[in-house]
């Protein structure tokens, strides 16, 4: 008998998924800092971040150390633990290499563990195998939100682990999978409100069945004490620092009753950005339409599991637009954390709620009709295509490659140029993003980071207050959020991208220099003319450009 004979229907299919995810992660790979990526909240924030931790020496810094590169002293706690995989990726491999990595993990262990969750617990039939596989690579392949790692996609694998010992099963490898998921998630990013819905699991257990499984009770506890542990930066953050930080006057509850009622749609059909699931094209309609055959052939009983998860699908998007009702301020104003913690994130919960509910549609779409196999089968490429086609060189591709963002040629110009040691001299960005001067090694007055002290939000303000006064959307951006700390103009707005093609200027601009030259600054990167650079004390020393940089930088020395 040969090889191929030997292989099972399912191996075969495993094989295929397998196949997939490493052609889809190739570009990563094989173009390097030649691939297009996510901009937003990825090489404009955390890439940046994690280049200058490495650099700065602090990676064990201690709970009140400083890293000086920005703002004057940014406190270490702000770029999270040193206790994190994606971290340690960083130290050790290049960044596209590290990013490449990191990709690669996430996308096979989401596949691993939405396959075994839907194998042991909700379709444990062979005559399943299309779906679980099929799912489980559709889910591997959404677009999460890169320095996320398993914070979303490793709750499938979480969920097996904790209904496997809720049933009985001791297992170690289920232990495993508590201890070695939260070195590469994040709890405030995904699984502080798994944790709290398996919880609530446990709870309906007791309240139900009046089964106390103190097991399943302990495994949770479990889990989250490694989660304390590794996060003991952000846990002292939260709950013993004194000193105020931008995050808190972070103000969220400001949407009318209209407006939050739209919102909840909106994230039920398209979804977030830091969770996109690109279910609805194919995967809505599955589910709506399985919600027609339990109505038609009266299977409440049968499938009352696909129906509950459809009701907290939608209760999640609600959850998530109402955190945002203004009808909370009464709530926030008495209650701070309320405004410092995103509670709106219980919604992160849906990949692995929608993909769970796709599976349990498909099974009864087959088990339907004899001949339902073929619609199936094209319900589940269709949702490939789609997510295939929301691959990062596919979406991204119009915008800069990692090379041309960070543009390390054109920034060594401007380093040789000036001539001085980087920690002598402080620079601010206008126009583009601050985390490209970082990455290059500069040291920087302006960048966004998740908390940051508020006296230095207040000290920033002073330098922006008159293009603020000119704008109220990034004046209400800047005063009620703050963390992109940037010199926001209001001829150019909330933008912070503008290519060397651009034909934008700044022809009015009010910025008071003073407080920049106070805090150190000697030098600001425009990625635009200020036609009025003199009336702001401002010299125009050259302009650098590079073929392989996606800036036209202007070089303006504080006098």
């Amino acid at each position: 008998m040969g090889f191929k004979q030997r292989l099972s229907k399912e191996q075969k299919l495993l094989g295929f998924a397998m196949l997939i995810i490493v052609i889809y992660l190739s570009p990563l790979f094989v173009l390097g800092e030649d691939a297009h990526i996510r901009v937003h909240d990825n090489l404009d924030s955390n890439l940046a971040w994690y280049k200058v931790l490495k650099e700065s020496g602090q990676l064990f810094g201690g709970i009140d150390s400083t890293i000086p590169q920005v703002i004057n002293g940014v406190p270490r706690n702000t770029f999270g633990t040193e206790w994190s995989g994606i971290v340690w990726l960083h130290m050790v491999f290049p960044t596209m290499m590290a990013y490449a990595l990191s990709q690669a993990i996430t996308r096979i262990f989401a596949f691993l563990g939405m396959y075994l969750l839907l194998k042991t617990h909700f379709l444990k039939g062979k005559e399943w195998s299309i779906i679980t596989v099929g799912t489980s690579l559709a889910f591997a392949l959404t677009p999460f939100w890169p320095s996320g790692m398993l914070s979303t996609l490793g709750m499938p694998l979480a969920l097996w682990a904790f209904l496997n010992i809720r049933s009985g099963n001791r297992s170690w490898k289920n232990y495993l999978v508590l201890t070695l998921l939260p070195f590469y998630s994040s709890i405030v990013l995904g699984f502080f409100f798994f944790l709290i819905g398996i919880g609530v699991l446990w709870l309906i257990d007791l309240v139900r069945k009046k089964k106390f499984n103190l097991h399943f009770l302990l495994s949770i506890a479990y889990m989250t004490v490694i989660y304390l542990m590794i996060e003991y930066r952000l846990v002292y953050s939260f709950l013993f620092s004194t000193e105020a930080n931008s995050r808190d006057e972070y103000f969220h509850a400001r949407l009318s009753l209209w407006r939050v009622i739209k919102l909840t749609f909106k994230n039920f059909v398209l979804g977030h950005t830091h969770v996109m699931t690109v279910h609805g094209l194919i995967i809505l309609p599955v589910l709506l339409f399985g919600v027609y055959l339990i109505i038609r052939k009266r299977l409440w009983k049968q499938e009352k599991l696909f129906l509950y998860l459809l009701a907290l699908n939608f209760a999640l998007s609600t959850w998530y637009a109402f955190w945002f009702y203004k009808g909370w301020l009464p709530l926030t104003e008495r209650f701070h954390f309320m405004d410092t913690f995103n509670f709106a994130r219980f919604h992160f919960l849906r990949p692995l709620v929608i993909y769970v509910s796709f599976a349990l549609g498909l099974k009864i779409l087959l088990k339907d009709a004899k001949n339902s196999k073929p619609l199936v089968t094209f319900l589940i490429i269709s949702q490939l295509l789609v997510l295939v086609a929301f691959n990062d060189e596919i979406i991204y591709h119009k915008k800069p490659s990692v090379k041309e963002f960070y543009a390390e040629e054109l920034f060594t110009d401007i380093k040789d140029y000036i001539g001085m040691p980087l920690e002598n001299y402080r620079v601010a960005s206008i126009g583009l993003h601050p985390s490209v001067a970082q990455y290059n090694g500069f040291y920087t007055l302006d960048t966004y980071n998740n908390f940051y002290p508020l006296t230095y939000k207040y000290q920033f303000r002073e330098v922006i207050e008159d293009e603020l006064d000119k704008n109220k959307t990034i004046k209400r951006y800047f005063d009620e959020w703050g963390g992109r700390c940037y010199i926001f103009t209001a001829e150019l707005g909330k933008h912070y991208m503008f290519s060397k093609h651009t034909k934008n200027q700044l022809e009015n601009l009010e910025i008071n220099t003073e407080p920049l030259k106070e805090m150190g600054g000697k030098y600001i990167f425009s990625a635009v003319p200020i036609i009025n650079s003199v009336e702001n004390n401002l010299h125009l020393e050259r302009t650098f450009h590079h073929q392989h940089a996606e800036w036209k930088i202007y070089l303006y020395k504080l006098i």
